[in-house]
């Protein structure tokens, strides 16, 4: 788990324990809901690709990402058919909503702010990865651990892109910005288990 000590030091606080007895509980939820995060991951490194394709590093960096994410999303649904997992629509929990409301309008600002955010999405669902991946039985336990290093390369390659498009500016602020407002959600209550909810809301 050391090799994610980086990740474990950029975020603002640590799940709690409560999530992850949550999400034992809920297991098949739990890889229906991660095969929606992994689609999506997808579908956000095309938009950006589609937006700005001016810049060829990100247009590469995604295009690479949402590979992965694509390659990730047909292992999930491999192993929830494996488990008799019915695939269906649910709705997302608010996290990845709420935490892109401060995201500025206008370009560059509006790309760096995006970026940021997806750098802490990849990053939070890593460390969960990896808080999880004790408590599961061996094959989970294995591709959970399996996705920590692709994950983690997510992540600084989204803040590495943040840097870069914003110039010569400093990010650091936005970045404290969304970290704060990403702890709030991960340690909130929340009354339906998702990957990123946060904590279970008392009965």
């Amino acid at each position: 788990m050391t090799a994610i000590a980086h990740i474990q030091e950029f975020l603002a606080c640590e799940t709690p324990d409560s999530w992850v007895r949550w999400a034992l509980e809920n297991q098949s939820l739990l890889l229906l809901d991660h095969a929606n995060c992994e689609k999506k991951a997808a579908s956000t490194a095309l938009t950006l690709m589609y937006r700005y394709v001016e810049d060829f590093e990100l247009m590469h960096k995604m295009s690479r990402l949402a590979r992965e994410e694509l390659r990730h999303y047909e292992q999930v649904m491999t192993l929830m058919e494996k488990r008799s997992v019915a695939y269906a629509q649910i709705t997302p929990c608010r996290y990845a909503s709420e935490l892109r409301k401060p995201v500025r309008t206008h370009d560059p600002a509006r790309l760096v702010d995006t970026l940021i955010v997806g750098a802490i999405i990849e990053a939070r669902s890593c460390e969960r990865f990896a808080k999880l991946a004790p408590h599961l039985d061996e094959e989970l336990k294995n591709f959970y651990l399996s996705l920590l290093k692709s994950e983690a390369r997510h992540y600084q390659d989204y803040l590495a892109l943040a840097r870069k498009a914003a110039r010569d500016e400093s990010i650091d602020e936005r970045i404290a910005l969304f970290l704060e407002l990403e702890k709030s959600l991960i340690e909130s209550p929340d009354d339906t288990f998702r990957f990123h909810s946060g904590v279970p809301q008392a009965a």
